[in-house]
């Protein structure tokens, strides 16, 4: 049975967010002295005793927006109203009674269901004596609470708790299959996709860059389980951000980043890679997180190029990440949309494999034995043994003669060795080295199979220089291919979709950011 949903609403700046936050225990809507940050409908689920709601929060009612979006707020403040058991009308106690408060309880007072009247900011006895103004509202006498001072709060739930319909078998929310954290530049069609995956218009969609503030996690149901999808603020560049609003938008995105089991990164097929783009990349590099390039608005470009061209320009801007398969969707009409979830279901899979020992070392003994590591001054790296200690990422642990021996080129090329071998080929695999005292007794010859690298260790280090040099001198040079025979790459993980008129899209000018076919 679906939780019940405990509506926050009231006018501008009468503490809405900080409420919201309060009563959930964490930081999760922005709050922010200008007026009108709430946009969207966000929502969690709080407890209290035995009882679990899910609680809304909404924008300012009468409201008018800076960017002309004052309907689609007043929509999704409707909505919640409409589906809310329960109405927690919010007003300012240091302010008093003004009149877009009468206007807020006159639309109210046509519902029938029960409404908590809630003088917020009563920081002091004083306030709080002063709120007696409320009363010609209609709703009795105000509940006098403080989120910034965290009073009242047992008394609100506890009033909330009353005003819920009778248990009628609701549970607790099940666990969540997957979360999806959806983050890209502004207008990159981000809450487009999110409301295709509910099916329903859960979030603001509109033309004007930044519709989205908020991280706004919106759980939906496929196939019987239940996913998160966590819709992000579009990012743009650090010396762009125009308010701290922006600036919480962004850190809250890495934040859902942080969160999340796979990172969906979206791309607008109409514009180049930019900055911004690629300091996402960087962030989801850095925090080891399964992704997907996911190319949108493909419908507006199919016709100029081809998917196979758009993968290999992703793949040249991104070649750390070689590994993160690439979509090719159109949020809008729903085209690969269910396909792209699927996607990230088998990502997850991945990333919580986990592989014998035995298994492991193998391919780490036969990577060393076609390609050694190279020397480090006057020393040979080596590495005894190799073993998973975590999923989520797959983390492998390599006991070695010293971790700052090796090169990050030649822990690169044992990622891709790891890739090819173990069927984690699309997610990100961490590496971690410990040196040679860690590795324990008996597994110094695990990983290599061989004593006399561990002889080595005993010979001059003069001498391991010239047998070095001497096995560089015999090996083959690398093959050089003309033009026409270079050999095929393998093809980039995918979405179907057709091709279409194979034209290279030109030299970018210096000052363009869309392409022009």
């Amino acid at each position: 049975m679906a939780l019940p949903i405990v509506a926050i609403v009231g006018r501008p700046n009468v503490g809405k967010s900080s409420l919201f936050n309060w009563l959930a225990g964490r930081r999760i809507s922005i709050v922010d002295p200008m007026a009108g940050v709430t946009r969207d409908r966000v929502t969690t689920v709080v407890a209290a005793g035995d009882r679990y709601f899910e609680l809304t929060d909404t924008g300012g009612i009468g409201i008018v927006d800076v960017d002309d979006l004052t309907a689609d707020v007043e929509r999704q403040i409707q909505t919640a109203i409409d589906t809310a058991a329960v109405v927690v009308f919010v007003v300012d106690a240091r302010d008093g009674l003004v009149p877009l408060d009468i206007e807020v309880a006159d639309r109210l007072r046509s519902l029938n269901k029960p409404v908590i009247l809630v003088a917020n900011k009563a920081d002091t006895e004083k306030i709080g004596q002063q709120t007696g103004e409320f009363f010609k509202l209609g709703y009795g006498e105000p509940l006098r609470v403080s989120a910034e001072q965290k009073l009242g709060k047992a008394e609100l739930l506890e009033a909330i708790v009353r005003r819920l319909p009778s248990p009628g078998g609701e549970q607790p929310p099940g666990e969540v299959a997957l979360k999806i954290a959806v983050v890209g530049r502004r207008n990159a069609g981000k809450s487009t996709f999110i409301n295709s995956l509910a099916e329903a218009d859960r979030v603001i969609v509109s033309e004007v860059p930044g519709t989205t503030r908020d991280s706004i996690d919106v759980r939906f149901e496929r196939d019987g389980k239940t996913f998160l999808a966590i819709d992000t603020a579009g990012v743009r560049k650090a010396t762009s951000l125009a308010s701290s609003v922006e600036y919480y938008s962004l850190h809250r995105a890495q934040r859902s980043i942080r969160r999340a089991d796979v990172v969906m990164h979206f791309m607008d097929a109409r514009h180049r890679i930019g900055r911004v783009d690629k300091q996402l990349a960087e962030y989801i590099l850095a925090e080891y997180k399964p992704a997907v390039f996911v190319v949108n608005k493909w419908d507006l470009v199919k016709h100029a190029t081809t998917t196979d061209r758009m993968a290999e320009y992703v793949r040249k801007v991104f070649p750390m990440l070689d590994h993160v398969p690439i979509a090719f969707i159109t949020a809008k009409s729903g085209k690969n949309v269910l396909r792209l979830l699927q996607l990230a279901v088998q990502l997850h899979k991945q990333d919580g494999i986990r592989v014998s020992t035995g298994d492991l070392n193998r391919v780490i003994r036969a990577a060393v034995e076609a390609n050694s590591p190279p020397l480090s001054g006057n020393r040979q790296p080596k590495i005894y043994y190799a073993t998973q200690v975590g999923v989520h990422p797959p983390t492998i642990v390599l006991f070695t003669n010293g971790p700052e021996l090796f090169e990050e080129t030649y822990l690169r090329y044992l990622t891709r060795c790891l890739r090819d071998a173990f069927p984690f080929s699309e997610v990100a695999i961490k590496l971690l080295l410990r040196a040679r005292s860690d590795a324990g007794a008996g597994r110094e010859e695990a990983a290599t199979g061989d004593s006399s690298l561990s002889d080595d260790s005993r010979t001059d280090p003069p001498e391991i220089l010239r047998q070095h040099q001497a096995a560089r001198s015999q090996q083959q040079p690398p093959q050089q291919y003309p033009p026409q025979q270079q050999p095929a790459q393998q093809q980039p993980a995918r979405l179907p979709e057709e091709d279409r008129a194979p034209a290279r899209p030109r030299r970018r000018q210096p000052d363009a950011d869309t392409w022009d076919f």
